[in-house]
């Protein structure tokens, strides 16, 4: 799926859960029905194998159902509520959290006395320290 499906126009956009329909709907469950036939494939193939005595194969055998069961999961998230989801209006999150704003004040402060002090020239620290230099 190369776009995020498109709800009904019916319904407001910030109601209840929309459901996905038209041709993203037969995209959805297209997809699907490839996947779940990918799986059970799969499923048979592994079972084929692990009576015939690879071992290893007996995880094969559990782990594409539940792949199966968790591409239905997604179907069903895509199809109903998924979509409002991912078409809601992202709400931009502050750079800095509000509890360490004072935090960021106290230090910004610092650095600016920090700079101010070592640009400062010193009165009796410059003219030693360029005579000690010279003897």
């Amino acid at each position: 799926m190369d776009e995020v499906p498109r709800v009904s126009q019916d319904s407001p956009p910030d109601s209840a859960p929309h459901r996905v329909v038209g041709v993203d709907a037969v995209k959805l469950h297209l997809t699907l029905l490839i996947g779940l036939l990918l799986c059970a494939a799969a499923f048979w193939f592994e079972l084929r194998r692990a009576q015939g005595g690879n071992n290893l194969s007996w995880a094969y055998v559990f782990e594409w159902p539940l792949l199966g069961i968790f591409g239905v999961y997604m179907w069903w998230k895509f199809l109903h509520d998924g979509s409002t989801r991912l078409r809601r209006k992202r709400v931009a999150k502050p750079a800095l959290a509000p509890e360490y704003s004072g935090m960021l004040a106290a230090w910004q402060e610092y650095q600016r006395e920090l700079t101010a002090s070592q640009n400062a020239p010193t009165s009796e620290g410059d003219g030693e320290a360029t005579g000690d230099m010279h003897h």
